[in-house]
């Protein structure tokens, strides 16, 4: 039994075409020129026509070979069925063909023979015997050709099928950071709005309300795709920003330095994001006058590295034997499945601070 229940696909009709020409020709071709090298005498060009003519019926049979091949594959030669049915399709092949070319080779005598061919019955029968050994060869290396494509055909389904799979499971694990909002940062900027609505600071708390709006609706709704600009990241990242900025006011400060001409770079979607709430989370939140917060971009050789700078606590000697958290885990898993290994996600420190880097291949819009 096949592994695969896919539905047969029959070869192309104009590959079959073209290989069977090609044989007749080079047969057709070579046959012609030996013999007058030779210094015989024949017919010449119903010679050269009756040997491209006799592969039409191997022509005519490669479709139902691969037809065979499928129900009973190469891999199957052990079963008594898979040997009964291509023997069978290879002996009528043989026995159709030496009829095709006893029937041309009656009307046309190509090889000027005097008084002239034997008789179709006993042309047929010289032929149908004598081509028993070369039909056997002809056949198998057509079992052989259905055999390759076929396995090429299953290793093209199986990638597909992978790349749909590692696909679902990227959207899956971007709809998990999309609800990856962490109940405390809901609560503090609810909090937050409740103290400036209390120091009747009302226009500081609506517009915090719209940029909790406008943050939320990004994460709940958006639409599924997995790349996006980098200057729409870099938007969103803002937003998070402005409401964190409003939690912490002045001890929370935040720059961007990311060139003009690299704004149209894909990067996947929420990939800043979590990146920049670690920062605030171990970084500025843990000190009693804050800190600041640098997102930086470079291009280099083709890759595309963002970095995340905040000046909070270094990160402790045994950080890399501990877990660095659900975000970062779930960017590393993600960039894996979109990048396999064509991606660095570091997080180190650096004078004053940590550094938390991704490095990914450079692409833009329309561009693989």
């Amino acid at each position: 039994m096949r592994a695969s229940l896919r539905k047969f696909e029959p070869p192309r009709w104009y590959w079959i075409v073209a290989m069977w020409l090609g044989f007749g020709l080079f047969d057709a071709t070579q046959t012609v020129f030996v013999m007058r090298a030779e210094g015989m005498n024949h017919h010449w060009w119903r010679l050269f026509f009756t040997n491209v003519l006799a592969w039409i019926p191997w022509m005519l049979a490669t479709p139902i070979a691969f037809r065979l091949d499928y129900r009973f594959p190469t891999l199957d030669w052990k079963r008594p069925a898979f040997w009964i049915s291509h023997l069978a399709a290879c002996m009528a092949t043989n026995l159709v063909a030496s009829a095709w070319i006893s029937m041309w080779e009656d009307l046309f005598n190509p090889y000027a023979l005097n008084p002239g061919p034997n008789p179709f019955m006993q042309l047929w029968g010289r032929k149908f015997f004598g081509g028993i050994l070369s039909s056997v060869i002809l056949y198998g290396l057509i079992l052989l050709v259905a055999h390759i494509a076929e396995t090429q055909r299953r290793f093209a389904h199986q990638e597909a099928e992978t790349a749909r799979l590692n696909e679902q499971l990227s959207k899956a694990q971007l709809n998990a950071l999309r609800r990856q909002i962490e109940p405390h940062f809901l609560f503090n900027t609810l909090n937050a709005i409740a103290g400036l609505v209390r120091e009747q600071r009302n226009e500081a708390a609506v517009s915090m309300i719209a940029e909790l709006s406008d943050f939320l609706r990004r994460v709940v709704n958006d639409s599924d795709r997995q790349q996006v600009p980098l200057a729409e990241e870099l938007e969103f990242t803002r937003k998070y920003l402005d409401i964190q900025k409003v939690r912490f006011a002045d001890r929370l400060e935040f720059s961007v330095d990311v060139p003009g001409e690299l704004m149209a770079a894909q990067v996947p979607s929420l990939i800043l994001q979590p990146m920049v709430e670690n920062a605030v989370k171990h970084g500025i939140a843990k000190r009693i006058h804050g800190g600041a917060i640098r997102l930086a971009a470079a291009r280099s050789n083709g890759t595309l590295t963002l970095r995340i700078y905040n000046d909070g606590p270094s990160l402790p000697s045994e950080w890399e034997q501990n877990k660095t958290g659900i975000g970062i885990s779930n960017v590393r898993t993600r960039l894996e499945s979109l990048y396999g290994n064509g991606f660095e996600l570091n997080l180190r420190n650096q004078r004053g601070g940590v550094e938390a880097s991704v490095s990914l291949p450079y692409t833009t819009a329309g561009v693989s």
